[in-house]
Protein backbone atom coordinates (compact mmCIF):
# COMPACT_ATOMS: atom_id res chain seq x y z
CA UNK A 1 0.00 0.00 0.00
CA UNK A 2 1.35 3.22 -1.14
CA UNK A 3 1.82 6.02 1.81
CA UNK A 4 -0.87 7.67 2.78
CA UNK A 5 -1.02 11.80 2.40
CA UNK A 6 -2.52 13.76 5.12
CA UNK A 7 -4.79 16.87 4.01
CA UNK A 8 -7.20 18.75 5.41
CA UNK A 9 -11.23 17.92 4.11
CA UNK A 10 -13.26 19.95 2.54
CA UNK A 11 -17.41 20.43 1.58
CA UNK A 12 -16.32 18.04 -1.17
CA UNK A 13 -15.35 15.39 1.13
CA UNK A 14 -18.09 14.53 3.26
CA UNK A 15 -19.93 11.82 1.35
CA UNK A 16 -16.68 10.31 1.44
CA UNK A 17 -16.38 11.31 4.86
CA UNK A 18 -19.72 9.78 6.29
CA UNK A 19 -19.21 6.51 3.73
CA UNK A 20 -15.94 5.79 5.80
CA UNK A 21 -17.00 6.60 9.11
CA UNK A 22 -19.79 4.48 8.54
CA UNK A 23 -18.39 1.57 6.68
CA UNK A 24 -15.80 1.37 9.60
CA UNK A 25 -18.09 1.58 12.67
CA UNK A 26 -20.24 -1.59 11.62
CA UNK A 27 -17.45 -3.22 13.60
CA UNK A 28 -19.42 -1.54 16.54
CA UNK A 29 -21.99 -3.67 16.43
CA UNK A 30 -22.20 -6.81 18.16
CA UNK A 31 -20.04 -5.11 20.83
CA UNK A 32 -21.10 -1.56 21.75
CA UNK A 33 -24.91 -2.31 22.96
CA UNK A 34 -27.29 -1.79 20.65
CA UNK A 35 -29.17 1.32 22.12
CA UNK A 36 -25.69 2.97 21.57
CA UNK A 37 -25.97 2.38 17.55
CA UNK A 38 -27.79 4.50 15.32
CA UNK A 39 -28.40 3.28 11.58
CA UNK A 40 -26.58 4.97 10.41
CA UNK A 41 -24.01 4.95 12.50
CA UNK A 42 -23.48 8.97 11.83
CA UNK A 43 -26.15 10.56 9.67
CA UNK A 44 -24.92 13.56 7.63
CA UNK A 45 -26.87 15.81 9.51
CA UNK A 46 -24.35 15.04 12.88
CA UNK A 47 -20.89 15.06 11.26
CA UNK A 48 -22.77 18.85 9.66
CA UNK A 49 -23.28 19.50 13.68
CA UNK A 50 -19.62 18.13 14.72
CA UNK A 51 -17.98 20.18 11.70
CA UNK A 52 -19.87 23.83 12.95
CA UNK A 53 -18.50 22.40 16.43
CA UNK A 54 -15.61 22.99 15.87
CA UNK A 55 -14.49 19.79 14.94
CA UNK A 56 -11.29 20.27 12.18
CA UNK A 57 -10.98 17.17 10.23
CA UNK A 58 -7.71 15.90 8.33
CA UNK A 59 -8.14 12.64 5.61
CA UNK A 60 -5.66 10.53 4.56
CA UNK A 61 -5.54 9.72 1.03
CA UNK A 62 -4.13 6.42 -0.42
CA UNK A 63 -4.04 6.47 -4.23
CA UNK A 64 -6.28 9.37 -4.66
CA UNK A 65 -9.11 8.37 -2.57
CA UNK A 66 -9.73 9.02 0.79
CA UNK A 67 -8.86 6.03 3.31
CA UNK A 68 -9.40 7.58 6.93
CA UNK A 69 -10.23 10.47 8.68
CA UNK A 70 -9.31 11.80 12.25
CA UNK A 71 -10.92 14.84 13.53
CA UNK A 72 -9.45 17.45 16.66
CA UNK A 73 -11.52 19.70 18.54
CA UNK A 74 -10.56 22.49 20.79
CA UNK A 75 -12.36 22.67 24.30
CA UNK A 76 -11.04 25.00 26.68
CA UNK A 77 -7.60 23.98 27.41
CA UNK A 78 -8.04 20.12 26.05
CA UNK A 79 -7.93 18.73 22.72
CA UNK A 80 -10.08 15.98 22.07
CA UNK A 81 -9.55 13.43 19.30
CA UNK A 82 -13.36 12.95 17.10
CA UNK A 83 -14.65 10.72 15.19
CA UNK A 84 -10.71 8.60 14.24
CA UNK A 85 -12.05 5.71 11.30
CA UNK A 86 -10.49 4.22 8.77
CA UNK A 87 -12.03 1.90 5.65
CA UNK A 88 -11.81 -1.78 7.14
CA UNK A 89 -9.49 -3.06 3.81
CA UNK A 90 -6.74 -0.22 5.01
CA UNK A 91 -6.81 -1.11 8.73
CA UNK A 92 -3.60 -2.01 10.02
CA UNK A 93 -1.31 -0.31 7.48
CA UNK A 94 -0.46 2.72 8.77
CA UNK A 95 -3.60 4.59 8.05
CA UNK A 96 -4.49 5.48 11.03
CA UNK A 97 -0.72 6.13 12.56
CA UNK A 98 0.02 8.45 10.04
CA UNK A 99 -3.54 10.97 10.84
CA UNK A 100 -2.37 10.37 14.52
CA UNK A 101 0.72 11.32 14.16
CA UNK A 102 -0.55 14.57 12.40
CA UNK A 103 -3.37 15.42 14.55
CA UNK A 104 -0.60 15.03 17.54
CA UNK A 105 1.02 17.86 16.16
CA UNK A 106 -1.46 19.92 15.66
CA UNK A 107 -2.55 19.52 18.96
CA UNK A 108 -2.08 22.62 21.07
CA UNK A 109 -2.70 21.29 24.79
CA UNK A 110 -3.46 18.19 26.73
CA UNK A 111 -5.28 15.57 24.04
CA UNK A 112 -7.71 13.26 25.00
CA UNK A 113 -10.13 10.91 23.38
CA UNK A 114 -13.40 9.27 24.38
CA UNK A 115 -14.28 5.62 23.04
CA UNK A 116 -16.53 3.09 23.57
CA UNK A 117 -15.20 0.64 26.13
CA UNK A 118 -16.40 -2.72 24.24
CA UNK A 119 -14.27 -0.97 21.20
CA UNK A 120 -10.99 -2.91 22.51
CA UNK A 121 -9.11 -2.69 18.81
CA UNK A 122 -9.56 1.10 18.96
CA UNK A 123 -8.67 1.23 22.62
CA UNK A 124 -5.15 -0.62 22.00
CA UNK A 125 -4.33 1.47 18.92
CA UNK A 126 -4.55 4.47 21.04
CA UNK A 127 -2.18 2.95 23.77
CA UNK A 128 0.23 1.65 21.15
CA UNK A 129 0.36 5.31 20.76
CA UNK A 130 1.25 6.43 23.79
CA UNK A 131 -2.23 7.19 25.22
CA UNK A 132 -2.81 5.92 28.86
CA UNK A 133 -6.74 4.92 29.97
CA UNK A 134 -8.31 7.48 32.70
CA UNK A 135 -9.93 5.56 36.16
CA UNK A 136 -13.34 5.26 35.58
CA UNK A 137 -14.20 7.95 37.75
CA UNK A 138 -11.69 10.35 36.28
CA UNK A 139 -13.26 9.59 32.63
CA UNK A 140 -16.36 9.92 34.02
CA UNK A 141 -15.28 13.55 34.82
CA UNK A 142 -13.66 14.65 32.19
CA UNK A 143 -16.78 13.08 29.49
CA UNK A 144 -18.77 15.85 31.59
CA UNK A 145 -16.60 18.30 31.47
CA UNK A 146 -15.68 18.08 27.72
CA UNK A 147 -18.17 16.34 25.29
CA UNK A 148 -22.11 16.60 25.27
CA UNK A 149 -22.91 12.98 25.43
CA UNK A 150 -25.63 11.07 27.38
CA UNK A 151 -25.24 9.43 30.70
CA UNK A 152 -25.80 6.00 28.99
CA UNK A 153 -22.75 7.07 26.38
CA UNK A 154 -21.04 7.78 29.27
CA UNK A 155 -21.42 4.74 31.27
CA UNK A 156 -20.29 2.54 28.65
CA UNK A 157 -17.26 4.91 27.38
CA UNK A 158 -13.62 5.24 28.44
CA UNK A 159 -11.24 8.23 28.08
CA UNK A 160 -7.54 8.03 26.89
CA UNK A 161 -5.22 10.99 28.02
CA UNK A 162 -2.67 11.90 25.26
CA UNK A 163 1.32 10.98 25.57
CA UNK A 164 2.72 12.24 28.98
CA UNK A 165 4.37 15.53 26.68
CA UNK A 166 0.54 16.16 26.27
CA UNK A 167 -1.18 15.22 28.87
CA UNK A 168 -3.35 17.32 31.61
Amino acid sequence: MTMPTIRTCHDADVPAMLAIINEAAQRYRGAVPDDCLGDPYMPAEELAHEIAAGVRFWGAEVDGALAGVMGLQRVGPVDLIRHAYVVTAAQGQGVGGALMGHLMAQASGPVLVGTWAAATWAIDFYRKHGFRQAPPDEAEQLLRRYWTVSDRQIETSVVLVGPVEKAI
